[in-house]
């Protein structure tokens, strides 16, 4: 196979599972792993990948993937993630569920919960949950982010400040090597912030490509998190804070 037809085939499995491995480009296309490192370095060079050890990611940058291509990416992972995280979440309880593809997934993992009342800030979380009889939702007003349904900024942190909430599940964009928690949105930033103050027991779920990403705006810490779901164990170093923060990590099955 020709490197023309190589480079969009690559870049669309980095899309689907975040990241590409030398040694797995190769075995799949069948060709040497020299062959895939110049196709790696010639889209790192175009800016369509990041190369890591081993491979590539989809690129950071100061501005997030799409939308669509964030939904599909670790789909699987991220489904097994929000079953996970459902377990932790009981019946006759208050939740948020904040804007992400994650807490979106675990909207659909709650519909046979009861007597759920749930806030949410992602219009795709309200309408997911509109398919259960047992849940009350409130939607936190503010401007829309047409991109993926989200509601940001003043208008929407005043809205979360009204509440107490008994648990909050969020997602973020990144997280850095030490613990903190990053975004690309600073309006969003604000509302996730005040979503940490406001709740009672916070549920982190992530998976294993957001602990390779960067992003430019601080939201918190690990820290600040009661329980990560993920799908990877953490490295050694960032299990080691979290073990100090008194922050759980639970890991998902295959």
């Amino acid at each position: 196979m020709s490197q023309s037809f190589r480079q969009p085939e690559i870049l669309e499995i980095a899309r689907q599972k975040g990241k590409v491995t030398v040694d797995g480009l190769a075995e799949h296309f069948g060709v040497t792993v020299q062959t895939i490192r110049r196709d790696l370095a010639e889209l790192a060079e175009s800016g369509r990948l990041e190369r890591v050890h081993g491979g590539a990611i989809l690129p950071s940058g100061v501005a997030n993937i799409g939308y669509e291509e964030r939904r599909n990416l670790n789909r699987a992972a991220k489904q097994a993630i929000a079953r996970l995280c459902a377990r932790a979440v009981p019946d006759d309880c208050s939740l948020f569920l904040n804007i992400g593809t994650s807490t979106e997934a675990l909207a659909r993992e709650l519909l046979q919960h009861r007597n759920l009342l749930v806030v949410t800030n992602n219009m795709n979380v309200a309408n997911i949950l509109v398919a259960n009889p047992s849940c009350e939702i409130v939607v936190a007003g503010g401007a829309l982010r047409r991109s993926d349904g989200g509601l940001t900024g003043p208008l929407t942190t005043a809205a979360v400040e009204r509440f107490k909430f008994d648990y909050a599940a969020i997602g973020c964009s990144a997280i850095d090597v030490d613990g903190d928690l990053l975004d690309f949105d600073i309006q969003e930033v604000g509302v996730s912030q005040a979503i940490l103050r406001q709740t009672r027991r916070t549920f982190l779920v992530c998976d294993h490509f957001k602990f390779q990403r960067s992003a430019p705006v601080r939201i918190g810490s690990l820290a600040d998190i009661d329980t990560v779901f993920t799908d990877r164990p953490l490295a050694a170093s960032l299990a080691a804070r979290c073990a100090g923060w008194d922050t759980r990590v639970e890991l998902c099955g295959p």
